[in-house]
């Protein structure tokens, strides 16, 4: 590795973690006015608690050298043998990733779930979750990598991860009081846009820092990237005006978002007129996701299953249709359907994608469930009515009509 290609990680890695303030902005704008703080906290926290697990061990079971094709050693537990500016440089750079993979869940159990019991799920889950399935994606012995399956910068192991563990959380929660009767809309769209413009702006680092080099797959991953979210917003927003006779800030925004999740597996894997199929085709399909909410009658408040983890599916099944390694600078990897490649990677995507959603969900439902008999999962009715600001920070986010000080007398 290059000193170019040690800047580009590192600075890749920045752009990832910037995504969590992103996010934060992205989920909190979309929140009520009342829970705008409490969502900021849950993103925040990830950067904080996230990190540490990962040094003392969360690391170590993602990547450790181990022979077997379930999870990791514990050759690196406490930065043991994290040394050299290359082996430095990539560590940090999934640092990032792991941080910014629980704070995606958040966004599904916004407006009830105790901010406690969220402090404790995120490293729990972080170990018994995140650190395996990103072994098996791209562990050395890793099942998903040795089927293979491809996944570029974790469409598999990051989306679709994150977003079947917000299901079952969604479902050990149960519904916010009054949804879907009442309507909860966004009580600030410019920071929603804001939030996803961060996020737009951080994903070149996500997709393009996994290249692991400033070279031409990089290149063309920044490419896909940009392509991508484009096609997304072009395609969520005919789709909206289609149906409902308005193209809304909301639906610019989530079209973005729905497509660069949908390009992650594949933004080096693909060429960039692909992308566009991909973003296009994201879009529409986590359009019509996010509706299944209120006909299964799930509560995912902020579609993280509707766009991450539909969109996730998405990029992941047309990867074993379009991967094409001609489009790639020194590309070799297995191809798709349509370019010679046969049905073998299709498959391969599929189950890899399954057995990631599965395992997700039954071990997210499971540490739901403890925590839900132990310290509890939901705040009180009263304090969701209040808004968990105040509940659960003793804060507001908006100060209207006076100081914002405390008054004696």
């Amino acid at each position: 590795m290059s000193h170019g290609d040690v800047a580009w990680v590192l600075i890749s890695a920045a752009l990832v973690l910037f995504m969590v303030p992103g996010l934060a902005l992205f989920y909190g704008g979309m929140t009520r006015s009342k829970n705008m703080l409490n969502m900021l906290n849950m993103n925040v926290y990830c950067l904080g608690i996230v990190p540490l697990v990962w040094i003392v061990v969360g690391y170590s079971l993602a990547a450790g050298g181990s022979s077997n094709p379930v999870i990791g050693n514990f050759d690196h537990v406490a930065l043991d043998g994290i040394e050299g500016t290359e082996t430095i440089a990539v560590f940090v750079f999934l640092m990032a990733f792991a941080a910014i993979t629980p704070a995606l869940i958040s966004g599904a159990v916004a407006d009830r779930m105790k901010f406690g019991a969220w402090a404790v799920f995120v490293p729990v889950w972080s170990l018994l979750v995140y650190s395996p399935v990103v072994y098996w994606v791209y562990g050395a012995e890793g099942w998903i990598k040795e089927l293979p399956a491809h996944d570029f910068a974790g469409g598999t192991a990051i989306h679709v991860n994150a977003g079947a563990a917000a299901l079952a959380l969604v479902i050990v929660l149960k519904p916010r009081v009054g949804w879907p009767r009442e309507g909860m809309a966004p009580h600030n769209l410019p920071l929603v846009m804001l939030g996803a413009g961060i996020l737009w702006f951080g994903w070149f680092g996500f997709n393009a820092g996994s290249a692991l080099a400033a070279d031409g797959v990089a290149a063309q991953a920044f490419l896909n990237t940009f392509i991508a979210g484009s096609a997304g917003m072009i395609a969520w927003l005919v789709v909206e005006y289609l149906r409902d006779g308005h193209a809304t800030t909301l639906g610019a925004a989530s079209g973005v978002i729905a497509a660069l999740v949908a390009i992650t597996p594949a933004a080096g894997f693909v060429g960039g007129m692909h992308s566009l199929v991909f973003g296009a085709v994201a879009g529409v399909v986590c359009y019509f996701a996010i509706q299944l909410k209120f006909k299964f009658g799930y509560d995912d408040s902020l579609d993280v299953v509707g766009i991450h983890f539909a969109g996730g599916v998405t990029g992941g099944v047309l990867l074993g249709l379009f991967a094409d390694a001609s489009s790639i600078p020194g590309g070799d990897f297995k191809e798709g359907l349509f370019f010679g490649g046969g049905a073998g990677l299709l498959g391969n995507q599929v189950l890899s994608i399954v057995v990631v959603a599965v395992f997700s969900f039954v071990v997210t439902y499971g540490i739901a469930k403890v925590l839900d008999a132990t310290i509890g999962l939901r705040v009180s009715k009263q304090s969701e009515l209040e808004g968990l600001d105040q509940s659960e920070h003793a804060e507001r986010a908006y100060h209207f009509g006076d100081s914002g000080r405390d008054r004696i007398g």
